[in-house]
């Protein structure tokens, strides 16, 4: 959990000692939450943080702030699991959306991947394949499920599983799209995060999908970190949340990942009414698709991570319960992916 105390009234002096404690504690806490624990508005805060950028103590980005020096130190999972919690489950509620009944999907690790796979539970016959210990566990009891884990070292900050045995068992994985999260996204850059396993294992995750589905709130946007994952020609949607209003940097970076040919799909503050249900996009309100930027036309290549058509083998009937396998065993027995779902999907 974000670290922090409860306080009543504090001068500016105080206010803004607790606030740099905070981000020291946490490497990076939203304007949302650093203004819940002083008890003061949004307002108040980030010019709080402005002056405190202004003597080098840390740095602003996008609907929050972080550790001075540029790239942004890597959270631990309890922290992160408490920061931008609404809008992560916005985001989930949108991205479930897009999966459908019998779909072979992967999915990454993270907070917001997690808030998914949750949804994903409610979706008959589907497979999917992670590296992630909370998203199968998530998942562990939906009924008529399958889900894969990948081999591999458990890395404990992010309860993943990542090295080479991970990556080795994903060679020859055929599925309709991935789910992925990150620390960072930019247009010039596409998305990055702050260790080099795990970027490893998620560039492998990226080449077994046709598509590849991006979710990332509102502070991630315009933030890089250290290793990149995803290049900004090879993402196919990204699903996020609405900006505040005053965050023009934000809305200037969604056109930016627009221009070059990212969907941009946003979620609006009713998606979180829909927790636990997995409606289609049709039956999506119209609040919770506040806003679909689609790309300029002309100014993407396809992406075929492999060749196009290409139809996995086995498959079959859906499972009958939840089933828990390693994805070492893939390479007899892919899981079955629709090829009608291997086009850009277009709405």
């Amino acid at each position: 959990m974000v670290v922090g105390v409860t306080v009543g009234f504090v001068f500016a002096a105080e206010r803004r000692q607790l606030i740099l404690e905070m981000v020291r504690a946490n490497g990076a806490v939203s304007l949302r939450e650093l203004a819940r624990v002083v008890q003061t508005s949004e307002v108040t805060v980030r010019r709080d943080v402005r002056a405190l950028e202004a003597e080098g103590l840390l740095d602003r980005r996008h609907g929050g702030a972080v550790l001075p020096g540029g790239f942004t130190r890597e959270s631990g999972f309890p922290q992160k699991s408490h920061l931008a919690t609404a809008e992560k489950t916005a985001i989930a509620d949108l991205a479930a959306s897009f999966v459908e009944e019998g779909e072979a999907v992967v999915v990454g690790a993270g907070t917001t991947t997690q808030e998914l796979a949750r949804r994903l539970a409610r979706v008959p016959g589907l497979t999917v394949v992670t590296n992630s210990l909370l998203v199968a566990q998530a998942l562990a009891h939906a009924n008529r499920v399958e889900v894969v884990m990948t081999g591999g070292t458990l890395r404990g900050s992010n309860y993943a599983l990542v090295g080479s045995g991970a990556e080795q068992s994903l060679h020859g994985l055929r599925v309709t799209r991935a789910f992925l999260s990150g620390s960072g996204l930019t247009a010039e850059r596409g998305l990055s995060t702050s260790n080099m396993l795990s970027a490893s294992v998620d560039r492998a995750l990226v080449q077994a999908a046709a598509e590849v589905v991006v979710l990332a709130d509102h502070t991630k946007l315009g933030t890089d970190t250290m290793f990149q994952t995803v290049p900004t020609d090879v993402i196919t949607r990204l699903v996020t949340d609405e900006p505040p209003s005053h965050d023009d940097r934000a809305a200037t970076e969604l056109q930016a990942l627009a221009d070059q040919g990212v969907h941009i799909s946003v979620a609006g503050p009713g998606a979180g009414a829909h927790a636990g249900a997995v409606p289609g996009p049709e039956q999506v309100p119209q609040q919770q698709r506040r806003r679909d930027v689609p790309p300029l036309p002309g100014q993407r290549r396809t992406h075929h991570p492999h060749p196009p058509g290409a139809q996995p083998q086995g498959g079959g009937g859906a499972p009958s319960g939840p089933q828990l396998r390693s994805a070492g065993s893939l390479g007899a027995e892919p899981p079955t992916a629709r090829v009608a779902d291997l086009a850009p999907r277009r709405r």
